[in-house]
């Protein structure tokens, strides 16, 4: 064989290692099997439709509880209302802290599928506990006599909370991992696949609102008019069919290694840092200590590239003398490489944008608040019907069908002509866009209650407000959901570092569990503030002598500043550059 064969050959084999880097995902995914994966036989949206199957009956199995629970528990447990709201409450916020366990497990050992598997059982089973405590008459207290109703034994309480504490494990398994698997399905270096990802948040977030809508209707109708053994049983009947869902797709996804403990390598980037306190960085950061693989020596992680803020933290990445005579660089707590110092310092970087989320959050939650006290004292009648002033959150879902599709197929492409985004918007940009909304959506709410005593000041003179003022508050509030929320789940899926996603967003969602604790520090304030004197107060009892108004216009003012300072940090932001 001449010179001219042996060139040949090598340029057949270049030409077949090219074509098999273009079927072959560069993201490092590998298949259930633990093999490279092929493009064109997994993932994308046909491995998707089965992760959306999933959240859309996990999110009605979980609201199916979730949105009655109050009611369950003074009709059928015979708790009071605060007692019932408390209770409530400090489960909801279970539900947003569980994230951090489920997320934990999954980026450290178990990786996404097998936390999201093994926590769907947990779920399932408490669920099942749930629909055995509403079904079975001696795991529930007796109906009331009259004014005299029995309170629910300590065995009683037991297995009801049982249940309602291994849904909320179980959702902090799912919560965490499933819009992260979900998203893992389309391969980062693919530019066509990075779009389609950003669709998927959008459909994924579509998903979660039919499972919420189906709740919040057909499933309260049966466990107010049919039964509450009933109304819990169909949710976990729905939980095995989103496990089944879950598992079908098992053929068609794509994996991601877990890479280890994240708080591991972020506590070794600080002792090393500390240890080589006194060491000067050098100017050249190729000098930093790095793997000379092509791969990162984080499991499941793509290599970073340097930065120049926090230089204190490239001193874990700089080779002291003794590093370089024993030429051991195996102790992390000594030496780390520039990707794990930089993980870290995505993740300082991240923070100033996770804490405006809070903002947000405490506006959202006025919808479930103030939102349904200023219904209660309007005209709620509709014919011989009285209209539930919490069933005005609909609109809400309603809204989000609307626009999730409108958006996707409508505003991205006439928003890519003007910014030049193949996504139209910029998760940042997305973000600070729906935070307008909810500006708009608080002076809109305090209009409406304007005018509401406007009308309650003229008795007889004038019906009261409709309900259906309402209408415009809540459909801007499903407006900032899907510009907000959605830019913010994606956000913090694509700027985490490759291996602490599902842990990053455990703790995007716990700007929902701040967001409460805000709202009702920031009504504690406000109450004592306005009563001072023997004044009613801006939200009292009776709120035709109250200016709750001037509540949902605080709140305005409160999210403008909160826009500036989230703009400030935007600007600033630098993002996650992968090699």
């Amino acid at each position: 064989m001449g010179p001219l064969d042996d060139q040949l050959l090598l340029l057949e084999d270049a030409l077949l290692q090219e074509e098999n880097s273009d079927l072959i995902t560069g993201d490092g995914s590998l298949d259930f099997q633990g093999r490279p994966v092929l493009k064109s036989k997994t993932g994308n949206w046909r491995a998707c439709l089965f992760i959306l199957g999933n959240e859309i009956c996990e999110r009605l199995a979980f609201y199916g509880v979730n949105t009655n629970l109050v009611s369950y528990l003074t009709r059928k447990l015979h708790e009071g209302n605060v007692s019932a709201a408390r209770l409530v409450s400090i489960w909801s916020g279970t539900c947003y802290l569980t994230p951090l366990i489920g997320a934990f497990l999954a980026d450290a050992y178990w990786g996404k599928y097998w936390t999201i598997a093994v926590f769907s059982m947990i779920h399932f089973l408490g669920m099942s506990t749930l629909t055995l405590s509403a079904s079975v008459p001696v795991f529930r207290p007796a109906e009331c006599e009259g004014s005299i109703c029995p309170s629910a034994t300590p065995s009683q309480y037991a297995i009801l909370f049982a249940g309602l504490y291994l849904v909320s494990l179980g959702m902090g398994g799912i919560k965490p991992c499933i819009s992260s698997f979900g998203a893992d399905q389309f391969d980062d270096t693919d530019p066509y696949e990075k779009i389609e990802k950003g669709s998927f948040f959008n459909w994924f977030y579509f998903s979660i609102s039919i499972g919420c809508l189906l709740a919040s209707t057909l499933i309260v109708w049966i466990q107010e008019n049919v039964g509450w053994g009933i109304g819990f049983g169909i949710p976990a009947l729905f939980m095995v069919v989103s496990i089944i869902f879950f598992f079908c797709g098992t053929p068609l996804y794509r994996f991601q290694r877990p890479g280890g403990s994240p708080l591991t390598r972020i506590f070794q980037v600080v002792v090393a840092s500390l240890v080589k306190f006194n060491l000067e960085v050098p100017e050249d950061s190729s000098l930093l200590y790095e793997t000379s693989d092509t791969h990162s020596a984080i499991e499941g992680s793509r290599k970073l590239e340097h930065t120049e803020e926090m230089k204190f933290l490239d001193k874990a990445a700089v080779l002291s003398t003794a590093d370089v005579k024993s030429e051991d660089f195996s102790n992390c707590w000594r030496l780390c490489t520039v990707t794990q110092v930089e993980e870290l310092k995505m993740l300082i970087r991240m923070v100033p944008i996770w804490a405006t989320a809070i903002v947000f959050s405490s506006v959202y939650e006025q919808m479930s608040t103030t939102f349904i006290e200023q219904g209660m004292v309007m005209d709620r009648t509709v014919g011989p019907l009285l209209i539930p002033a919490a069933s005005l959150s609909t609109f809400s879902i309603i809204s989000i069908i609307f626009w999730v599709p409108f958006y996707d197929k409508i505003l991205v492409p006439i928003a890519k002509k003007f910014t030049g985004k193949e996504k139209g918007f910029s998760e940042l940009q997305r973000m600070g866009i729906g935070q307008v909304i909810s500006i708009i959506c608080m002076l809109a709410a305090g209009m409406v209650e304007i005018r509401r005593l406007q009308l309650a000041a003229e008795p007889g003179l004038a019906p009261p407000l409709s309900i259906f003022w309402q209408i415009p508050q809540y459909f801007l509030m499903g407006a900032s959901e899907i510009f907000f929320y959605i830019g913010k789940m994606e956000f913090f899926y694509d700027q985490s570092p490759d291996a602490m996603r599902s842990l990053c967003t455990a703790f995007s969602l716990l700007t929902s569990s701040l967001g409460s604790y805000l709202n009702s520090l920031v009504l504690t304030i406000v109450t004592a503030i306005t009563t001072a004197g023997g004044k009613p107060g801006w939200i009292p009892d009776n709120l035709d002598k109250g200016q709750l108004y001037n509540y949902f216009f605080l709140w305005a003012g409160l999210s403008f500043l909160n826009l500036l300072v989230y703009i400030l940090c935007a600007m600033k932001y630098k993002k996650k550059m992968a090699s």
